[in-house]
């Protein structure tokens, strides 16, 4: 394999170690720019080009062959969007004198709205695991992802220390807070429910834990063996539990993240109450509003499907 731009490489070290990006980004930064990098190589014959000798054209150019390619808008914008960064950091170190990158405008790219579970499901979803030591377990992680709408990587690093619970006269979980580290390892405190409190104090009475007087250092999800468990084998289990009651493509973890916020935005709406919108990017940890904000539009889409349907001028 050719060896990669040293800019290119410093980057990625930046991105992973200073700013604390998570594994799935600096594969996407590496891929995205490994790509460029075989780009101009080609492109100027010259395994040694320089970051300086390129301009807004060259880039557009790389973006043109992408398409050429047959890749999509979504993973070309992608593309543009590391460059970006890419040239950013490079700016801000004097690699470059201009971010010519800056003015190369996005491809458009078509709004995918998220795919949710029905709210009547989701008593039957968290009915789904058996009543075993692994079940019980699978049960609190599916019922955390519903009621807190964390990521994948945020409920696998959790720590027993991390939850703050409530508890009534009767000594019962009444749910409270939990704190996880995000995207940039930017902490947020997140509320879970009474729900929430009661089955995750079930699971971990089976492994002879007492949330009050636990080791704060103790994973919260373990395998049969004790240790932490793996993204990949917690992605694999709620995928299979949200399959025996929905249907669609891409289901798994982020699913219950999309559902928690539809559902808190729905269940406002019956309130006569509007969600506030920053409080929501807050809850999931959103860097932009704008991530947050498509939320809003399932109900625009709603609106729109039943004016179609009922209004004579609707098609």
């Amino acid at each position: 394999m050719a060896e990669q731009n040293k800019h290119i490489t410093d980057f990625i070290l930046y991105a992973e170690k200073e700013k604390g990006y998570s594994a799935y980004t600096i594969k996407s930064y590496t891929n995205d720019l490994n790509r460029f990098d075989h780009f101009m190589k080609t492109y100027t014959n010259d395994p040694q080009w320089a970051f300086d000798t390129i301009d807004r054209y060259t880039i557009r150019h790389f973006l043109g062959k992408e398409f050429e390619e047959g890749l999509s808008s979504r993973t070309v914008a992608r593309r543009l969007a590391t460059i970006k960064s890419l040239c950013k950091y490079l700016q801000k170190n004097g690699v470059i004198d201009v971010n010519i990158a800056a003015v190369i405008k996005t491809p458009k790219t078509p709004k995918k709205l998220p795919t949710i579970i029905p709210e009547k499901m989701i008593e039957e979803l968290m009915n789904c695991p058996p009543d075993t030591i692994k079940g019980k377990r699978d049960k609190a992680v599916l019922e955390l992802f519903y009621s807190t709408g964390i990521r994948l990587s945020e409920l696998v690093s959790l720590n027993l220390g991390d939850f703050k619970p409530d508890y009534n006269k009767k000594n019962e979980h009444e749910g409270g807070v939990v704190k996880v580290i995000g995207k940039g390892n930017k902490e947020r405190i997140i509320p879970y429910g009474k729900k929430s409190g009661k089955v995750l104090d079930n699971y971990l009475k089976e492994r002879g834990i007492n949330l009050k007087t636990s080791d704060p250092n103790v994973p919260c999800f373990v395998n049969l063996k004790g240790k932490r468990l793996s993204s990949r084998t917690i992605q694999r289990q709620v995928t299979k539990y949200i399959k025996q009651v929905a249907e669609g493509s891409s289901l798994g973890p982020h699913t219950l993240r999309h559902s928690f916020a539809t559902h808190m935005i729905n269940n406002l709406d019956k309130k006569g109450q509007a969600i506030d919108i920053r409080s929501l990017q807050e809850l999931l940890g959103h860097s932009s509003l704008s991530s947050t904000q498509i939320y809003t539009q399932l109900e625009e889409e709603k609106m729109k499907k039943i004016y179609k349907e009922a209004h004579p001028h609707g098609e």
